[in-house]
């Protein structure tokens, strides 16, 4: 009964694992608040020397 059981229980297993890599999750990467800080910290640091450059493209 034992042995049966285990095969069993790891062809299941198995079976589990193949059915989760199928069913894959839309759901955006979380991303931490620390992350998302520094994310924004970069891109307000790139966004005045886009706007000079643009500036100084238009005046041209």
């Amino acid at each position: 009964m034992n042995r049966k059981k285990k095969i069993n229980d790891i062809l299941k297993k198995k079976q589990k694992r193949a059915n989760a890599k199928l069913h894959t999750s839309n759901k955006p990467r979380y991303i931490s608040k620390a992350e998302r800080a520094k994310i924004e910290a970069e891109e307000a640091a790139a966004k005045p020397n886009e706007e000079s450059v643009s500036s100084n493209e238009v005046s041209d």
